[in-house]
């Protein structure tokens, strides 16, 4: 603990004597206090939105100090003072400092990740990050497979392999697989997929300059998973689990993947592109097929994949479907022990009837924009023709909160990591 940094108390009484009594945030000496009612039910929405101001005075760090802060409180601070250049920047305390520390140290990773340009953030530099973070966490039990270009085509990962063709940054699916049981036929406990969309340009369902701006952050559910993936491991997770990045750039050329283009998927479906814009669920289809293919009672994926959740969910939730009940029931309890804002939207059955195509099993979207209505659920409807045993032991997370293009009273500018701390749980309970 350095002189120059101030130490930050959370109070539940006015620590100030003057005009600051009422406030907030209240300097006292060479002190911050964050002054709170115990009893509001928003206690921890109030301590991040004071982690926000207080970062944006210009400290450089956060020095948490006394005994009213607990794990929640100082994590609730820690998302809201962390900013770019500043993601690992607080200095916990109490008897669990190490591991929130750590935690931080996931999140920091991840977020960077998805806060990088398109420039230096690609499909294959996107996989080879992650293989080098995991391994580095634990390089006896990490292997990776990393599927590329027109191997992709060659192996039936139709999916990726289109939307990425027209760009100068080969596509990939990697495969992570974590097995620290020694066994080389343990079964899978879990796996996680990840949309890695490193840039979307929309291609021939362009964007307009201002909806491609923010972009590079298309890849946040590949980060998002690959974090929780991180924080299991980091958590002691025992059992073995996979991982699979879809990785690609949705680009413009003459050799582009076009409206009205049919593919035909490794399970028989065909697909109508009515979007070449609704990329990220013929990616993701791949990645739930390989899944699959391991026979996991538990696939999570994770996705930028609609701004329909957006909408509905104004940026702040996580948007959740499942055709798993049971799933979706757990899944909500354990994003609120872990206080992460999740709300279940509808998935039935038949919402993979809501892009029909006179011509293929059905289209990947309509041709309305923003998909139409109930465009979050026609898009995990069209997720659901790619997963085992009807749905059950899969949830799709729309991670409509993953990324700010600015600053706002509770986050900094950039991506939020929010879904990890989730996803982790998940695994150590399946």
């Amino acid at each position: 603990m350095t002189s120059t940094q101030p130490n930050i108390y959370l109070t539940y009484t006015p620590k100030a004597k003057d005009w600051q009594q009422e406030k907030r945030e209240q300097l006292v000496g060479q002190d911050i206090y964050v002054y709170v009612s115990e009893k509001d039910p928003y206690l921890l929405r109030q301590v991040q939105q004071a982690g926000r101001k207080i970062e944006a005075m210009g400290l450089e760090k956060a020095v948490l100090a006394g005994d009213a802060w607990n794990d929640e409180s100082q994590w609730a601070f820690a998302l809201g003072f962390t900013a770019v250049g500043k993601l690992t920047a607080v200095e916990f305390c109490g008897p669990n400092a190490k591991s929130l520390t750590d935690k931080l140290a996931v999140y920091a990773w991840s977020r960077d990740l998805t806060n990088q340009t398109p420039a230096e953030l690609y499909p294959v530099s996107l996989a080879k990050k992650t293989i080098d973070f995991l391994t580095d966490l634990a390089p006896d039990h990490i292997s990776g497979t990393l599927t590329t270009g027109e191997a992709l085509e060659d192996a039936g990962w139709t999916g990726i392999y289109h939307v990425g063709m027209a760009s100068q940054h080969p596509p990939c699916l990697l495969e992570i697989d974590y097995n620290p049981t020694g066994d080389e036929n343990a079964p899978v406990a879990a796996c996680l997929v990840g949309k890695g969309i490193t840039f979307d340009s929309g291609g021939y369902s362009i964007k307009p300059s201002a909806g491609m701006f923010d972009m590079k952050c298309d890849m946040g559910g590949a980060a998002v998973v690959a974090g929780a993936f991180a924080l299991a491991i980091k958590q002691g997770f025992n059992k073995r689990a996979k991982l699979f990045l879809c990785c690609a750039e949705n680009m413009i050329a003459g050799h582009a993947y076009k409206l009205g283009d049919i593919l035909t998927y490794k399970n028989g479906v065909s697909v109508e592109i009515a979007n070449t814009d609704a990329e990220g669920r013929l990616v993701l289809a791949d990645g739930l097929m390989a899944a699959g293919e391991t026979g996991t009672p538990l696939i999570i994926d994770a996705a930028t994949l609609t701004g329909a959740a957006v909408l509905a969910t104004g940026g702040e939730y996580t948007a959740m479907f499942s055709l798993d009940q049971e799933l979706a029931d757990k899944t909500q309890a354990i994003a609120r022990q872990v206080k992460e804002p999740i709300w279940q939207l509808p998935l039935e059955p038949w919402h993979q009837e809501k892009c029909p195509s006179a011509f293929a099993t059905t289209a990947n979207s309509t041709t309305q924009k923003g998909g139409g209505a109930g465009g979050a659920s026609n898009a995990a409807g069209f997720l659901s023709r790619f997963v085992p045993n009807e749905g059950k032991g899969w949830v799709h997370l729309d991670i409509a909160a993953a990324y700010n293009a600015n600053s706002n009273a509770m986050w900094a500018a950039g991506a939020t990591g929010l879904g990890i701390a989730t996803i982790a749980q998940l695994m150590h309970d399946s």
